[in-house]
């Protein structure tokens, strides 16, 4: 039934997709995964877990990283609107260390397929986002990795709002810089 829209991004791997929209006077309908239609663009990944989070304007998470049990994740806003990043960690590719960011929001309904090897993080441009993903791996305590979002070496050119205070977490302060990712 539904169709995909694949933009193509500077980082080998990551797909930005926009899926057809069916709608009329009661609402919309649109398939936001279909195995066999995303497995012919090229993301032929079983996701095993679904999960979802809500975060408030100006809130920061990120850049995550799993170490030993990597995820492929798809992502997507259902209400609000996010800047949405993935940084390159694959050790040997030719844009390690580079970034793309694009916007999700319920409004376009856009999804952003980021493969194993990327650092993920998103920044909450409305009054409330609620942002859902899945992942090719379970959930594993103690197998969470970061890259400073701020980090100068990676240069993200994060869509800050005066008069909004950035919000992160304790620990999304505290990762350490790509400079050190890379000597690990």
């Amino acid at each position: 039934m539904g169709k995909i829209l694949v933009e193509t991004c500077e980082i080998e791997g990551l797909k930005v997709l926009t899926p057809q929209v069916h709608g009329d006077e009661r609402g919309y309908f649109m398939e936001t995964y279909q195995q066999k239609d995303f497995a012919e663009i090229g993301i032929d990944v079983t996701f095993v877990q679904d999960n979802q989070s809500s975060s408030k304007r100006g809130v920061l998470r990120g850049l995550h990283y799993q170490i030993e049990f990597p995820q492929d994740k798809l992502v997507r806003v259902v209400r609000g609107k996010v800047f949405d990043v993935a940084v390159d960690l694959r050790e040997g590719s030719k844009t390690f260390g580079k970034w793309f960011g694009t916007i999700l929001s319920e409004e376009n309904k856009k999804q952003f397929f980021i493969p194993k090897g990327f650092a993920h993080g998103f920044l909450v441009l409305s009054d409330l986002a609620e942002f859902t993903y899945k992942c090719s791996d379970f959930y594993h305590a103690g197998d969470e990795g970061g890259i400073r979002y701020d980090d100068e070496q990676i240069g993200i050119d994060w869509p800050f709002e005066e008069g909004v205070e950035l919000t992160l977490s304790d620990k999304d302060r505290q990762w350490p810089g790509l400079e050190d990712y890379a000597h690990r």
